[in-house]
């Protein structure tokens, strides 16, 4: 038995020995070492796409050093395992897209009050007749409510403009103007009174009197009447 064993070590000693499988070794072993070298530079390319953290791509690389040429393929597996599942890159786009998404949601317009979907142009939701718009007094045209000014025509909403005042004068206040204008209309809508003259009894005595003749004046000389 002794003697079999020895022949089959002496053998393995010799194809062992021979130069061709020597550099044969060689080469494996050259090409393990590089395979465990690239992999901890990809660990460290790897974490870099996927943390900000400036740390983190020297410990993924440092595990597949520290586990050897022989054992890197099971540190590998492991950082596989524990690695961000998404890429810095990936997430920026994503929470781009999400942005976009709910800028898109935002433009549609809808009802304050029930959230639901109006147009542009109604001035009261249907749904539950929140007021949504108004329109200008000066160009008739559709404002927001919250606007303080009209931004077609340029008219103040804050600024309220005097009551019943004429070209040229000072404007009245409120409530004689009120009080005016309430005159005038009361007396337009009165009918117009129809008056008769009739003559009284001193227009009938002098009527009397000139029928009758003219009365002899009186004589300067003549003495006034005793008492």
């Amino acid at each position: 038995m002794d003697q079999v064993l020895g022949t089959i070590g002496s053998a393995l000693g010799g194809f062992f020995d021979a130069p061709v499988i020597q550099f044969g070794l060689r080469a494996i072993a050259a090409y393990i070492v590089v395979i465990w070298i690239a992999t901890a530079y990809w660990a460290f390319r790897d974490m870099q796409t996927r943390s900000d953290n400036p740390i983190l791509p020297y410990v993924a690389a440092s595990l597949i050093i520290l586990f050897t040429p022989v054992l890197f393929l099971f540190a590998a597996l492991i950082y596989k395992l524990i690695r961000p599942h998404e890429k810095v890159a990936e997430a920026t786009e994503r929470s781009l897209a999400e942005e976009a998404l709910l800028n898109e949601v935002d433009a549609v317009p809808h009802c304050p009050t029930c959230a639901r979907r109006v147009a542009d142009q109604w001035l009261i939701c249907p749904t539950c007749r929140t007021r949504l718009n108004r329109v200008c007094p000066n160009c008739n045209r559709l404002v927001g409510l919250d606007w303080s000014l009209c931004a077609w025509c340029g008219k103040d909403f804050e600024r309220r403009e005097p009551v019943g005042a004429f070209v040229g004068a000072t404007p009245a206040p409120y409530p004689v103007a009120a009080a005016a204008a309430a005159a005038a209309i009361a007396s337009a809508n009165e009918p117009p009174v129809i008056t008769t003259s009739v003559p009284s009894d001193t227009t009938r005595v002098r009527k009397a009197s000139s029928a009758a003749g003219p009365r002899a004046p009186r004589g300067s000389s003549d003495p006034l009447p005793e008492r």
